[in-house]
């Protein structure tokens, strides 16, 4: 099976570098035509430059079609913009890849509350304001791929990263919802955790693990998650040529009498409380009260 993506158009935010520029020129060199979003700043957000224009130019000089856009995911009225060309220019949008991100790490009792405003903005309303600004194309054309990025930071937990891992925990649920809103527009929402030596991590990988991290390794999973025959709802990390899924599961759990729904009682009943055996992956937060109902009915 050859994955291809002709007659496509796609959007990459944060696309003029690192894993943004990898995931534009494969998608360019598959047959898809795409608009190269990067505002240019530093990797704290600050500045401007024509890394988006660059981008572009590699991939026309390689036989694709690109455009440039220079927007700032953070403003909603840019994005809307920049989704406007390129239904004007190429018909419609088809395929978006959340990318673009900054980094303002410190540890919790030191960062600034405007680094985790603005980390937050960029990475979680910056993802939905995109998003947003296509949705409607998408529903129309009853077609659409929509790839989120999180990352382990937000799936797991990091020191010195509180910002960055609420927004990227947020962009996980925020495709947990969106991939149930979309389902009947054929609209499929995915997660990828990546794993990448680029400049938001050229300082924080050991060199020799560095060049093993390529962006280049991560471009499978991206690309298979916004094909045509994509999964959806789904979490998956890549990175030095590793694939791996990652799901929110919850466990059978128990229902206590009403007599020991204590703080005591909860405490007694840790073990099982916390016992996988027989854990769900729930496809919706409504599963939630179903097992909390069938926990009511194994009371008897």
């Amino acid at each position: 099976m050859t994955i291809n993506f002709d007659g496509r158009v796609a959007i990459v935010t944060g696309a003029g570098g690192g894993l943004g520029r990898a995931y534009a020129l494969e998608l360019a060199r598959r047959g898809a035509k795409v608009v190269v979003n990067d505002l240019g700043g530093a990797r704290d957000g600050t500045g401007h430059s024509d890394a988006a224009l660059a981008v572009v130019e590699e991939i026309r000089a390689a036989g694709g079609t690109a455009m440039p856009d220079g927007g700032s995911v953070t403003e909603y009225e840019q994005m809307v913009e920049m989704v406007a060309k390129a239904k004007e220019e190429w018909g419609g949008v088809h395929i978006l890849i959340n990318n673009a991100g900054i980094l303002r790490d410190k540890s919790f009792a030191k960062m600034d509350p405007a680094d985790f405003d603005l980390v937050v903005k960029v990475h979680l309303l910056g993802s939905a304001y995109v998003t947003k600004a296509c949705w409607d194309i998408m529903r129309d054309q009853a077609y659409g791929r929509i790839l989120m990025t999180a990352s382990s930071t937000g799936l797991y937990g990091n020191f010195g990263q509180a910002n960055y891992g609420a927004a990227k925990l947020g962009l996980a649920g925020l495709t947990k919802t969106l991939h149930l809103e979309g389902a009947k527009y054929n609209i499929r929402c995915n997660t990828i955790a990546p794993v990448a030596g680029t400049r938001m991590t050229e300082d924080i990988f050991p060199a020799e693990l560095f060049e093993k991290f390529t962006p280049a390794n991560v471009v499978p999973a991206a690309l298979y998650l916004v094909s045509e025959d994509a999964p959806t709802n789904m979490i998956i990390g890549a990175g030095a040529g590793a694939y791996h899924a990652a799901y929110v599961t919850m466990t059978p759990g128990v229902a206590l009498p009403e007599g020991e729904r204590t703080p005591e009682g909860v405490a007694a009943a840790w073990d099982k409380i916390i016992d996988r055996t027989g854990d769900t992956v729930p496809q919706s937060g409504s599963e939630q009260s179903m097992n909390v109902m069938r926990a009511l009915m194994a009371l008897g």
